[in-house]
Formats: structure tokens, sequence, C-alpha cells
């Protein structure tokens, strides 16, 4: 069986248009915003855990989701989610081919994310 890592290096790689590169830059910036994440491949996507699921991007046709399991209790204060804000724990941001990222607010998401599964 593949490690976690190498299946989310074959999805990037099945991947060979804007999503697998856009999946591989979402990757760098979630495996650089907290040491203490960790890589996982759940439900068929690339899945990052500490205490508990933090955070997992998947592609779809149109745009790349980054889903934060938790993250209807985290402080947003750039608005970057944007789907799924009826759920009931979960958001989710997505983005298209053309969308920019901001990476220092995306950091900063992804860490009161672990932050928050830090104090269960």
């Amino acid at each position: 069986m593949p490690s976690p890592s190498e299946q989310i290096d074959q999805q990037i790689a099945d991947l060979p248009d804007w999503r697998g590169d856009r999946m591989a830059s979402l990757r760098s910036l979630i495996n650089n915003a907290d040491p203490n994440l960790k890589e996982d491949f759940k439900w068929g996507v690339p899945t990052w855990t500490y205490n508990g699921n933090v955070v997992g991007i998947a592609a779809f046709k149109e745009h790349v989701k980054i889903n934060f399991f938790k993250g209807a209790s985290l402080p947003d204060p750039k608005g970057l989610f944007n789907a799924g804000l009826d759920a009931k724990t979960t958001r989710s941001i997505d983005l298209r081919e053309t969308d920019a990222i901001d990476e220092q607010a995306l950091g900063d998401l992804i860490r009161a994310a672990v932050n928050a599964n830090a104090k269960r």
C-alpha cells in the first residue's frame, strides 16, 4: 500500500492541468503552515491532521476545494471562506483557475485550525 504522501503525489500527477498545479501549491502552503500537521489520505483526498482532521483539499471539474473540518468555529477576518457557509461545522474555500490566493491569510487560517484542534 502506498504511503499517504505517495498517494497525494499520484493524485497531483494525475491532474495535468491547472488543478494539479494548484493542489501542489496548496499542499506546500499547508505543510509549511504548521510543523504539527501530518499528511494523510482519507476518503480519496489529501487530508492533514493534528489531534484530528484539520484540512483537506480536493479537485473538482471547475475548482479546487480547501475544506476546514471545524471551519465554522474559526475566525475568518479576511473572508476567505466562500463555500459551505451553511454547514454546521465545516467551511470551505473554492478556488477557480484564475483566483488568487492570499497565502498569508490562508496560512493564518490553517494555523488557527491547528490551534483549535490542539485545545480539544
